[in-house]
Order: structure tokens, then sequence, then C-alpha cells
């Protein structure tokens, strides 16, 4: 066997710790999801709320209508930059965006990590424990025992502006974030005039896409960078394990 082939052969561990937790991954997110249902199922089936089976449908695909392209497009999204044992744990956390992600890109920039490498995906799986981490201290202190005093000392047109603008600062530094450690400019310009048309003119010109509007900048930013991109990049196993 060639030395290329050796270094494209993952070792005995990793394929061990790849099986584990795509195994326990399954498992936490199934018991996760009985977890979430059992509340309203008990309510539903032990006391008597007046609610009917046509509410909990209607309920349902109100729900599913407004975040279906969602539950296409963040998979796909996350998974490249995460892996699978990061995604594991940022689909069972939550704030995936505006907390999960960064922390990963932010690890993966400091060592050096590329995103889809076995070394990108430890960054990120110990960047999310560590945001994790981060996140239950800082609620414990800041709300569950300051929460009640800082917010009524905090003034009101702070409060609002925070409100209007905090979100979109966090994403943009996310974005910059990801095209400084992707580096792609090919694909980052694809990016940003697919979603500048849908934005400023597939979208005014049928309103009823703006809902999907975030899938179909993902579908067709992919296709094009998928047909257009450089054809001169050599991938290398150094590159594959990183």
């Amino acid at each position: 066997m060639s030395s290329a082939d050796t270094a494209l052969t993952p070792s005995p561990a990793l394929a061990e710790f790849d099986r584990t937790t795509s195994r326990w991954g399954q498992l936490t997110m199934g018991a996760a999801l009985l977890f979430s249902l059992a509340a309203p199922f008990y309510l539903l089936f032990t006391t008597d709320l007046g609610i009917t089976s046509g509410m909990i449908w209607t309920a349902y695909l109100t729900v599913g209508a407004a975040f279906f392209v969602l539950w296409f497009v963040e998979p796909i999204t996350y998974y490249p930059v995460l892996g699978p044992a990061a995604m594991y744990q940022a689909f069972m956390i939550g704030n995936i965006a505006n907390k999960l992600l960064p922390s990963a890109l932010v690890a993966q920039a400091a060592i050096g990590a590329k995103a889809g490498t076995k070394r990108g995906e430890f960054a990120a799986l110990m960047a999310i424990c560590g945001a994790a981490m981060v996140h239950v201290v800082s609620m414990l202190l800041f709300v569950g025992v300051l929460g009640t005093w800082l917010v009524s000392i905090v003034p009101a047109d702070v409060i609002d502006v925070a409100r209007l603008y905090i979100f979109p600062a966090i994403i943009g530094g996310v974005l910059v974030q990801l095209i400084v450690t992707m580096k792609q400019p090919r694909v980052t310009v694809i990016a940003v005039v697919v979603a500048a048309v849908v934005l400023f003119v597939l979208v005014p010109a049928v309103p009823a896409l703006a809902k999907p509007a975030t899938g179909i900048v993902v579908l067709v930013t992919a296709t094009l960078a998928w047909f257009l991109r450089s054809r001169s990049a050599t991938v290398t196993p150094t590159t594959l394990v990183n």
C-alpha cells in the first residue's frame, strides 16, 4: 500500500470514534425527541383541555409551512463545517447560527484546521463543548440569579436597540469569519450575487417566495458553485486528514 493510500485510510481509533458517535448520537437524539414530546402527549391524553387531533395537525402544518426549508437547509449548511459528531451536539443544544457555529469557526481558525477534515471536526467538537459550558454558567448567573435585577436597570432604549441589531451583528460576524476561513473568493462572489438577486429581484416580484428564499439561495448557490468552481485545485491526502 502506498503512502497516499495509508494517509487516506482512517485509523482504527478514528473509525471506532465515528461508529461510537453515530450510535450514541442517534440514541441521544431519539431520547431527546421522546422527552420533548412527553409533556404535550401527557397533556393531550391525561387532561381535558379540549385539544383535538385537527387542532394538532393544523398547528403542525402551520409551523411546518414556516420552517420546513430550514429543516433541509440547516443540516446541509452546517455539516461541512461541524462534521458528524459536532452536528449531534449542535442540534441537541440549539442556537447554532449565533453561538455554536461561530465558536467552531473561531476554534478552527485559531489552530489552522480546515473545515471538512478530522482536525477541523475535533476542533468544532471541543469548541461546542466550551460554548455549551459558558452558556449554561452565564444563563445560571445572568438569568437565573441576576436576570430580574439586570432587566430593571437597563434602559428601555438600550433593550430596543439590542433587539434590533444584536442578531444581525452576530450573523454578520459569522459570515465574515466563514469567508475568511473557507478562502473561496469565487464561491463567496456567487453567494453574494445570488442572495442579492433573490432578495431584491425575485422576492419583490414573487412575494410568496419570501419564506423559502433562504432555501432557494442555498440550493442555487451550491449548484452554481459546483459548476463554476475552480478546477485547478487538487486534493491531497494531507488536505483530507489535515
